[in-house]
């Protein structure tokens, strides 16, 4: 199986992607503290992305400990290990790493390891979860976060959050993503030879589509390029989705929006 990442390397984009881990913090942070990071504890964000959560984890264990992040595009590595160092956290390192390719993460063992939205993303999701395992050391956690996009939506319903709903999913589907891929993590984990997680945590949003229409319509633009690839619409239904969204908006502020459920699991590695 093979996927194609979706979402347009851009400075546009990897500032939607700070805004979006913006919006799960509480719920990270919540899965964070189940493994009760602290002074000396060693952690990884795989796939860090701009390097939001790495700041979580930066917080909880002080400015003497390291926090490693992988990412595989280097130019957004770059500029979350610069953003977080101006912010203060200087011991932030990014790695420049493919999770795909064979062999072991660099720089383990780690007492924490996070991946939150990389499984959607990986075209062998039980492959990435081993080697994630593997680098968890002896009475260490893994924690995994990913999306189930099954409820994204608008009550009551508008044509315009549908049409953009519909090509979200199709475009994520298309490249080969599973959008159900949260509620899949304790099977995933069973057939990573994991085991069942030790817990579980479901985090969902309701916000007013006035607010939220900014984030769909970015997302929707950062998808654009492969949803047209792959014929899931055209450049003129865009366009015409797109106006009537911001039509929506205006008209209808107070509809609330559904974003995707938030799903985590938890495991530890007992010695």
């Amino acid at each position: 199986m093979t996927v194609e990442y979706a979402l347009r390397r851009t400075p546009e984009e990897y500032e939607r992607l700070r805004a979006q881990a913006r919006m799960w913090e509480a719920a990270t942070g919540r899965l964070l503290d189940r493994a009760r990071p602290g002074a000396g504890t060693r952690c990884l964000d795989a796939g860090c992305g701009p390097g939001e959560t790495m700041r979580l984890m930066a917080m909880r264990v002080g400015p003497a400990t390291t926090v490693t992040g992988i990412e595989v595009d280097a130019a957004l590595a770059a500029t979350a290990e610069e953003a977080l160092h101006a912010d203060g956290h200087r011991r932030c390192r990014v790695l420049v790493h493919d999770l795909n390719s064979a062999g072991p993460i660099p720089g383990g063992p780690y007492d924490l390891v996070l991946a939150r939205l990389l499984l959607l993303h990986v075209p062998d999701r039980v492959a990435v979860l081993r080697r994630l395992w593997d680098a968890v050391a002896d009475d260490g956690h893994l924690l995994v976060q990913d999306y189930d996009m099954a409820g994204v939506g608008v009550l009551p319903t508008l044509a315009s959050a549908e049409e953009v709903a519909r090509v979200l999913l199709e475009t994520f589907t298309a490249v080969g993503c599973d959008v159900r891929t949260g509620t899949a993590l304790p099977t995933l984990l069973a057939e990573a030879g994991i085991g069942a997680p030790d817990g579980t945590d479901v985090a969902g949003r309701l916000e007013p589509l006035e607010a939220a229409a900014g984030m769909l319509e970015q997302t929707y633009r950062s998808l654009l390029p492969a949803a047209l690839a792959h014929r899931v619409t055209t450049a003129a239904e865009a366009e015409q989705t797109l106006a009537a969204l911001a039509r929506d908006a205006a008209g209808y502020p107070d509809r609330p929006v559904h974003w995707p459920l938030m799903i985590g699991v938890w495991k530890r590695r007992r010695a």
